[in-house]
C-alpha cells in the first residue's frame, strides 16, 4: 500500500501539471510564455484556414459573375455595399474612377491620365488588399522562429538546476538530477509543440497568401485592360 501511494505521489509530481508547478520561476515563466504563444498562433491558423477558404470562395463567385458579359456598370450598382472580399473591393475602386474619368473629356491626353490613374487606384487598392490579407502572417512566422530558443533557455536553465541539486546534495542520484532534467526537457517540448505548428501554418499560409495576391493582380490586370479598351473607344 505504502508503494503505491509513492508511486502515485512520484507520478503526481512528474505529470505535466506538476512539473510545470515544482519548476523554478524562470522556467515557469518560459513554459507560459511558450504556451501562450502556442494558443496565439493556433488562433492566427485556424482565422487564416477561414480568411483564404472565404476568399477563394467569393472570389469565385465574382469572377462567375464579371465574366458572365453583363455591363460593368449594371455589375457594379447590383453590388451596392457588398464590397466584403478584395477583388470586389479592387472592382469598385476602378468603377468609381472609371465613373469620374469616362465624361471628363475625349482627347488622347484625358484618356491617357483616365487610363493612368486607373491603374494607380486599381495598384493601390491590390496593395493595400494584399497587405490586409497578410496580417498576422508574421506572428507565425515569430513564433516559428524563436519558440525552440525560448524552449532551449528553459532547458538550460533545467539543467542548471539540476547540476545545483548534486552540488547542495553531494550526491547525483536519479532522484536527485530526475526533477531539473524533467522540467528541461519539458520546456524543450513545449517550445517544439509552440514552433513546429506555427512554422507549417506560415510555409501554408503564406504560400495561399502567394497564389490569391497572383488571382487578385491578374483580375486587375485583365480589368485594367478592359477599362482602357472602351476608353480608346470613347476617344475615336
Amino acid at each position: 500500500m505504502e508503494t503505491e501511494v509513492a508511486t502515485a505521489a512520484i507520478g503526481s509530481e512528474f505529470s505535466l501539471f506538476g512539473l510545470f508547478l515544482s519548476a523554478d520561476p524562470i522556467v515557469k515563466s518560459v513554459m507560459a510564455l511558450l504556451v501562450i504563444s502556442s494558443i496565439w498562433s493556433w488562433a492566427v491558423i485556424i482565422d487564416k484556414s477561414l480568411t483564404f477558404g472565404r476568399l477563394k470562395r467569393k472570389s469565385s463567385r465574382f469572377e462567375d459573375m464579371f465574366w458572365s458579359g453583363k455591363p460593368l456598370d449594371d455589375l457594379y450598382r447590383k453590388m451596392g455595399d457588398r464590397q466584403d472580399h478584395p477583388m470586389a473591393r479592387v472592382f469598385a475602386a476602378a468603377m468609381e474612377e472609371w465613373s469620374k474619368s469616362k465624361n471628363a473629356g475625349r482627347s488622347e491626353a484625358l484618356v491617357a491620365g483616365a487610363r493612368e490613374r486607373i491603374d494607380k487606384v486599381l495598384n493601390v487598392t491590390v496593395a493595400r488588399e494584399l497587405e490586409t490579407a497578410e496580417r498576422n502572417l508574421g506572428v507565425l512566422a515569430t513564433v516559428g522562429s524563436a519558440a525552440p530558443f525560448v524552449g532551449l533557455l528553459g532547458t538550460v536553465w533545467g539543467i542548471m538546476n539540476a547540476f545545483q541539486a548534486i552540488a547542495v546534495a553531494q550526491d547525483s542520484n536519479l532522484a536527485v538530477v530526475a526533477p531539473g532534467i524533467a522540467e528541461a526537457l519539458f520546456a524543450t517540448a513545449l517550445g517544439l509543440l509552440a514552433a513546429i505548428p506555427a512554422v507549417v501554418g506560415y510555409n501554408r499560409y503564406s504560400a495561399a497568401l502567394n497564389s490569391y495576391a497572383v488571382r487578385l493582380q491578374g483580375f486587375a490586370d485583365e480589368f485594367s485592360a478592359i477599362l482602357s479598351r472602351q476608353l480608346d473607344e470613347r476617344a475615336r
